[in-house]
């Protein structure tokens, strides 16, 4: 027999972002829970609202599955004398596990032998098991941040405030947060705001309709989707809908209805990103648009009284006023100061107490800039660009707008250097030098852009690492491993050719002043390594086989472009017979090459089989260079799968380490011929079939 399960934690309003968490916290460890109590389920639901959570278990075992035991005990030897009377080892053995001695049974396995103890468990009552299992689950969300309330000790995202448990029609006495679990819910605070009794867990779903409680959040996001498009389409408009907003206010109301407000058209003058930075990360409204051109609507999901609408628009649109006024007073206030009078100001706000001002930093950005150019071989107009952006890129955080919109930094730079009569070139790279902020967000687009954003993120990651304060853990306060993925980004994929060691050493040039006692050297090798472990994690998802990337960067990783072609060209040539056979033969040789001897061989000395691989060896060396030069590195694998025959050839007919001195050197250095020519490429000795 089973029956149908709702357990509801009733609360003040629970964070929108946290509830996701949570709920998907709850469902997975409801159905570890049921597993490991032996209670046999239908499927496990998670549904919540800003004031609950409900977990719903469908066709719920009412008994626990039967459970028998099995305990290996002494050797029938030790448990049994030579008169088959139970010894202590076998008294002591049964005692301990419940059954009497004549109950022990001897079985034979592998080793001999032995005497068994079969208990069997009968399951309880689901009833009996679920209270305290529900209990647990309870204290066991895991939430970003939880509170204390009141004289008890239960930490939750918010109080709870009532909790309700139904198997079938039966009241399961869940003790949690100072409460008892009941029939009892309470639907939408203003709408129905009465205590509501469940007669049965069946009949939960009707409690919540009458409660006007939509509870799936799934429906609630299907039920908010349609209305603003319907809204949208009465203005001949479509919204503009984030979707980490849109997921937000999915779980900020319990019976969303959709609306439209206005605002004064005057309004329309701010930048785009003002507005709909006013309207959705502070107010949560959804802009309109007609043809790309915002309107001076937008689209309000509340979970007031449907009835009551029109009051409700009116009062977002007296918010949405006030702070839109805020925005314009503020951006007139920034237009009104140049972009180069904002540099100054830089000096008052602290980068790192240790590591300076941001003046500072600006300038060391401006200088690392420079250096990277000349690297990269950027042309002069690209270099002055991105070294005039580099001066003014950090200057809007001292403005009125960023102050109040932290997420417009950037955006608000572009803004001020063209009201100051910037080169447009160096006001979009501005916002630019920013991207990529986090995985999967586009790369700068301008030269300009690329070279200030590898500036900037590698002059932060120079600093901290030389401060002692390098990423531990999952600690990372300076977001230096998003940082490394932004340099490779833009390096690999935003066709930036720069070579690691000489970026980092540039870096560290900026600091002679502020860490005079630097260890250059090692420094410079402890931020490449860290660079280098987030390349080496990149390419790997990117679908590339760990030792297929531990080849190419044993070899090659100060390129991080060319590393990431050469992967590109390795991976599929890995399915070849041939590059087996051939890592094999690397490796070989590889152990027994002596560097030291070079890798002129006398040809006089060589036998047919020395003779045919030196041959080959000429004739790969040509075509393999030019390949690698032109960065046709499929074509230079095809030349070195040419060297199997000659190698094996080699090896089979061979004894390299001769008797004789001057037979066993001459061999040695055809190997390390060998050897040298396919480490131009990578470490083959790493693949491993």
């Amino acid at each position: 027999m089973s029956r149908l399960l709702v357990f509801e934690i009733g609360t003040e309003e629970v964070p929108s972002s946290a509830l996701y968490g949570a709920l998907g916290d709850l469902r997975v460890s409801a159905e570890e829970e049921l597993r490991a109590a032996r209670l046999e389920y239908g499927s496990v639901r998670a549904l919540g609202t800003p004031r609950r959570l409900a977990l719903i278990v469908e066709d719920l075992a009412e008994r626990q599955a039967d459970r028998v035991e099995k305990s290996k005990g002494p050797s029938a030897k030790a448990a049994f004398d030579s008169e088959g009377h139970p010894t202590k080892a076998a008294e002591g053995f049964a005692r301990g596990k419940g059954v009497a001695v004549i109950d022990l049974v001897v079985e034979e396995d592998v080793t001999g032998d032995y005497v068994y103890a079969i208990v069997e468990r009968l399951g309880k009552p689901a009833s009996d098991v679920m209270p305290e299992l529900l209990a647990g689950l309870a204290a066991g969300i895991e939430w970003p941040k939880s509170m204390r309330w009141g004289s008890g000790d239960a930490r939750f995202s918010r109080p709870v405030r009532w909790l309700l448990a139904l198997f079938g029609g039966d009241v399961l006495p869940v003790r949690f947060a100072g409460l008892t679990a009941g029939r009892v819910t309470y639907g939408h605070r203003f709408l129905a705001p009465d205590p509501i009794e469940v007669p049965s867990a069946e009949e939960y779903p009707l409690a919540m309709e009458r409660g006007r409680v939509v509870l799936d959040q799934e429906e609630r996001a299907r039920l908010i989707d349609e209305g603003i498009r319907a809204q949208a389409g009465q203005c001949s408009a479509v919204a503009v809908v984030p979707e980490k907003t849109f997921a937000e206010v999915v779980n900020l109301v319990e019976w969303p209805t959709v609306a439209v407000g206005s605002f004064d058209p005057g309004f329309l003058r701010l930048p785009r990103e003002v507005l709909e930075t006013a309207m959705e990360s502070h107010q949560r409204y959804f802009p309109l648009e007609r043809e790309g051109v915002l309107l001076a609507n937008f689209v309000v999901v509340h979970n007031g009284d449907p009835d009551r609408t029109e009051a409700i628009v009116a009062g977002h649109e007296r918010v949405i006023r006030a702070r839109l006024a805020d925005a314009a007073f503020f951006y007139d206030e920034d237009l009104a100061v140049s972009a180069e009078d904002r540099v100054s100001k830089l000096g008052g706000i602290v980068f790192q107490e240790r590591l300076g001002t941001l003046a500072e930093k600006v300038e060391r950005v401006e200088a690392l800039t420079a250096a990277l150019a000349s690297q990269a071989s950027a042309g002069a107009e690209d270099t002055a660009v991105a070294r005039r952006a580099a001066h003014l890129a950090k200057t809007d955080l001292v403005s009125h707008v960023v102050v109040e919109f932290p997420t417009l930094q950037g955006v608000m730079g572009r803004y001020h250097a063209l009201s100051s009569g910037e080169d447009p070139q160096v006001a979009a790279a501005i916002p630019e030098h920013y991207q990529p902020r986090f995985a999967g967000d586009a790369l700068p687009a301008s030269v300009a852009g690329k070279l200030v954003s590898v500036a900037d993120k590698l002059d932060t990651m120079a600093g901290i690492f030389g401060i002692g304060l390098a990423p531990t853990g999952s600690a990372d306060p300076y977001a230096l491993r998003r940082g490394a993925l932004g340099i490779l980004g833009i390096i690999v994929d935003g066709g930036l050719r720069l070579r690691l060691a000489d970026a980092i050493a540039a870096a560290l040039d900026g600091y002679r002043a502020v860490l005079p006692d630097l260890d250059r050297e090692g420094l410079g090798a402890q931020v490449r390594d860290f660079v280098l472990a987030r390349f080496d994690g990149m390419l790997r998802e990117r679908g590339h086989a760990y030792d297929t990337v531990a080849a190419v960067l044993a070899v090659g990783g100060d390129d991080p472009a060319d590393a990431a072609a050469r992967c590109e060209a390795l991976t599929p040539f890995r399915g070849q017979e041939a590059i087996a056979d051939l890592a094999v033969a690397f490796t070989r040789a590889r152990n027994l090459a002596q560097r030291d001897l070079g890798v002129e061989a006398d040809v006089d000395l060589m036998a047919a089989e020395e003779l045919g691989l030196a041959e080959a060896l000429a004739a790969a060396e040509g075509v393999v260079n030019e390949a690698l030069a032109a960065i046709r590195y499929r074509d230079a694998l095809a030349e070195y799968a040419s060297l199997r025959g000659p190698i094996d050839e080699f090896f089979d007919k061979v004894l390299v380490m001769d008797p004789s001195a001057e037979l066993r050197t001459n061999r040695l250095r055809l190997l390390n011929r060998f050897v040298e020519l396919f480490e131009r490429f990578g470490d083959f000795g790493r693949l491993e079939g």
